[in-house]
């Protein structure tokens, strides 16, 4: 899928350390440094993610003639950039973190006396879109003529998704879905108050306001608020608290995922579920602080950050695989006998092709979404890899977990992927098998009632 990226990207850079001490001429912690990490912010880390997850992404932002630039462009490497020219220099975001904390930021560059310049490319990189995500962080990209009315004008024929920033540009009218968080949505419709109450109303001024075709308000923990066009209540897709020091990052992760969402033909109620669980993932796997999976040589892109963060850790991960069409208490006794010989489980779970074509036309009869996140609810589940294949050796060539588990009615001769797991030293292990539980006997079950 080809996604173009508009907005202003930004470099960030972290300088991370520890501080256990008081500088002796002001009451302020004295940072020891330990390193210096540096990533592309703003529009470049929502290109970024998308690019992380495999798809065609081209990046229309604006950028200095400074060394900011370069430093950015390098940390872009694999996307393809089409700038236009900013007067002033690169914005550059320093966060100064202590202890896993953010303690003080320095912004420097990035001030705007004038818009950005742009050439063709720019309009012609948007006209070529499959969709759309315009990542505005008030920069004056998204303000440019030029580019609104190229925005406007894809917009009629693909899913264009704006992230709106409160001294940002108003999304124009093509927009399919704004998504403001909580208090960008209160100050931009001018309502009082906090939570679903003051988010309900602020989406209803700002999607008559604003002309979207609908809007997301996202609500941290509360998850996020969905007024679709025309109706009259809004829908809240809830989630599981998460525990965070570094929620920087969330609100792209969640656009970039929406938009691919609606771009590959899903509702729009469905594909905020899947953003709000996606925001989930990547925050509980370290968000923008946790190293990305190219960096780290033994996990290839694709990889689930938790096996990155436990592979880091010196930690075992086990996984297991199947269909799991009709989640039984069999499948439950399972996983929880694999996730207790390690310190992550990851599923492999079977597609729908897949499953149809190992199991018969009448399966799955729970799609593949649908049985992924049943299972990622579990507690002891930690991630869901889908595969498309009918033995998953190409998925455990990507994650090499350290233990593969079958039931125990399964023997290591009969498994093609055994040979798989022993060349990283892997070992095949079964649990017990649990008679009385069948998916094929609850199907029929189901079919002779119905």
């Amino acid at each position: 899928m080809r996604v173009t990226v508009v907005g202003d990207a930004l470099l960030d850079v972290d300088i991370e350390g520890s501080a256990e001490r008081l500088a002796p001429d002001a009451p302020v912690p004295v940072v020891d440094a330990e390193r210096r990490v540096q990533r592309a912010g703003g529009a470049g880390l929502a290109a970024s993610l998308l690019a992380r997850d495999g798809h065609e992404v081209e990046l229309v932002t604006a950028l200095g003639a400074d060394e900011a630039a370069g430093r950015l462009r390098a940390c872009l490497a694999g996307i393809r950039v089409v700038p236009g020219r900013l007067a002033s220099g690169t914005a550059v975001k320093t966060r100064i973190r202590a202890n896993g904390r953010t303690i003080a930021r320095v912004d420097d560059g990035g001030r705007r006396d004038a818009l950005p310049e742009f050439a063709a490319p720019a309009f012609e990189a948007i006209a070529a879109a499959d969709a759309i995500l315009v990542a505005d962080y008030g920069g004056g990209v998204t303000a440019h003529p030029g580019i609104r009315e190229a925005l406007e004008r894809r917009g009629t024929a693909v899913p264009l998704v704006w992230d709106p920033h409160p001294r940002g540009a108003t999304p124009v009218a093509m927009t399919a879905v704004a998504t403001p968080n909580l208090v960008e949505a209160t100050r931009a419709a001018g309502v009082e108050g906090a939570g679903i109450p003051a988010g309900a109303r602020a989406a209803s001024r700002l999607r008559d306001a604003w002309r979207c075709g609908a809007i997301v308000v996202t609500l941290g923990d509360l998850g996020a608020l969905f007024l679709d066009a025309g109706a009259a209540l809004p829908l809240v897709v809830g989630t599981k608290p998460v525990r965070s020091a570094d929620p920087c990052g969330a609100g792209d992760r969640f656009a970039a995922t929406l938009t691919v969402a609606l771009a590959s033909g899903e509702a729009p109620a469905s594909a905020v579920r899947a953003a709000v669980e996606a925001a989930g993932r990547f925050l509980a796997s370290g968000g923008v602080s946790a190293p990305e999976p190219a960096t780290t040589p033994l996990e290839p892109p694709g990889t689930p950050s938790v096996i990155a963060k436990v592979r880091r850790q010196g930690g075992t991960i086990v996984a297991t695989g199947g269909c799991f069409d009709l989640l039984h208490a069999g499948h439950v006794r399972t996983l929880e006998a694999a996730r207790a010989l390690g310190d992550c489980l990851v599923v492999c779970l079977n597609s729908d092709e897949s499953v149809r074509r190992l199991k018969g036309p009448e399966r799955p009869i729970v799609g593949e979404r649908e049985r992924a996140e049943v299972l990622r609810s579990l507690s002891c589940v930690d991630d869901v890899v889908v595969f498309d294949e009918d033995t998953p050796e190409a998925v455990l060539e990507r994650i090499r977990p350290d233990i593969w588990v079958k039931g125990g009615d399964y023997s290591a001769a009969r498994l093609p992927e055994a040979r798989t797991i022993e060349r990283w030293g892997g070992q095949v292990v079964t649990v017990p098998y649990h008679l009385g539980h069948s998916t094929t006997a609850l199907a029929a079950a189901l079919a002779a009632v119905g």
